[in-house]
């Protein structure tokens, strides 16, 4: 069965009409696809990379830090440093006051060893100095290691020299090239994973010890793939589905259900269900997903997806104008892997078209719209009549 959902006045109807056909058509009028903020990319053939994804940290690069520490022993008198400062190789650190007579004392001059950041400083000017004792830390922060821990079936398919996409937590998930160097010496017994060690520049510092980052590791690429953006893809488990642009109709998107491959950082390799040029709805496909979940209006929709209320048509609350201003995208609507299952395809005629059973032509009238609109309201308010009798009826039997 075809169905329509009409978002025309703030009301929400999935329409039938032919039982031959399983579609569902969500249109808009203007506001509508203003207030969800839709935006489409072109479903593509091109080059797909394939990708191992792991979790990982930044590190120092071997042999990057130094210590600074007194040759003598004494009283720390001067320190010119704090954490996080940068300093030259050579460059004045600190000065110590000898323990050895004088009058005054003698005081020696502390530099540092290396080029870098301060990391750590662990003496207070007046502290005593002894000649083992390591005062600062410096580390040369301009290359750094990224280290991922990939399981060890994964990391069979990984060779020296592959790339990876990086993205840091602490930088809102900035996007950086990595190079693999080397794999750890040993395998981690408790989780059965291996450290896999990219090399990353970084000239202004920013990675830091520590840092929590994300890997995308490519292992290979395939060309003339079908893929679509990850955001496109919404539905869970075996009920995944992309919402595509009509081809004839205005403001008009047709819920298609997919199947999908692989996905990589960026997209998700599309098996079944459309076809190249299709243009499918990345920013605001969450919310269409609410739209068009049966009799929900836009402000229901929008309240769903958003998590908070809107006016009737959509619009923020004490907002001048219609514009929400709000975007769902990977990171609002993020599908684990691990809950990805193969969806259901049902095969279509008309394979000329971009989504399987929408290829029939048709053309509503203006008067046509109006007419069907009432009937629904009236249709709608009947509904909610024999409710409100039903509830009556319990009422009084109780």
């Amino acid at each position: 069965m075809k169905r329509f959902l009409c978002l025309l006045t703030g009301l929400g109807l999935l329409v039938p009409s032919s039982a031959e056909e399983s579609e569902e058509i969500i249109i808009l009028d203007a506001l509508g696809v203003k207030n969800l903020g839709i935006e489409t990319a072109v479903a593509e053939e091109s080059d797909f990379s394939h990708s191992v994804f792991a979790l990982g940290r930044i590190e120092a690069a071997p042999g990057a830090s130094g210590v600074v520490s007194s040759r003598i022993a004494g009283r720390l008198v001067d320190l010119k440093v704090a954490p996080g400062d940068t300093v030259a190789a050579g460059s004045e650190v600190a000065r110590v006051e000898s323990r050895q007579p004088g009058d005054p004392p003698p005081v020696i001059s502390l530099r540092a060893p290396l080029g870098g950041m301060v990391m750590e400083v662990k003496i207070r000017p007046g502290e005593a100095v002894e000649p083992d004792r390591a005062l600062l830390e410096i580390t040369d922060l301009s290359v750094v290691h990224a280290v991922a821990m990939v399981p060890q079936l994964q990391a069979a398919g990984l060779a020296v020299g592959n790339k990876a996409e990086i993205r840091v937590d602490a930088h809102a998930g900035d996007s950086l090239e990595g190079t693999l160097l080397r794999f750890g010496t040993t395998a981690d017994r408790a989780d059965g994973t291996i450290a896999a060690v990219f090399r990353l520049d970084n000239p202004d510092e920013r990675l830091r010890p520590g840092m929590r980052v994300r890997f995308s590791i490519v292992t290979g690429t395939r060309e003339e793939v079908l893929s679509v953006p990850r955001e496109a893809l919404q539905g869970t488990g075996a009920s995944r589905y992309v919402f595509v642009k009509h081809f004839d109709l205005p403001n008009a998107f047709v819920k298609a259900p997919v199947e999908v491959g692989e996905r990589n950082e960026r997209a998700v390799e599309i098996l079944s269900g459309i076809f190249p040029a299709d243009e499918v709805v990345t920013r605001g496909a969450y919310a269409l997903s609410f739209a068009g979940a049966g009799n929900v209006s836009l402000k229901e929709a929008m309240d769903a997806a958003h998590g908070h209320a809107h006016n009737e048509d959509g619009s923020e609350i004490g907002e001048e104008g219609y514009g929400h201003g709000h975007e769902h995208g990977e990171t609002d609507h993020e599908h684990d892997t691990d809950h990805e299952h193969e969806h259901e395809h049902h095969d279509h005629e008309d394979p000329g078209h971009g989504v399987p059973g929408y290829g029939d032509h048709f053309t509503i009238s203006p008067s046509t719209l109006v007419l069907g609109s009432v009937s629904l309201l009236l249709f709608v308010l009947l509904i909610a009549s024999l409710r409100r009798n039903r509830k009556l009826r319990a009422a009084g039997e109780g």
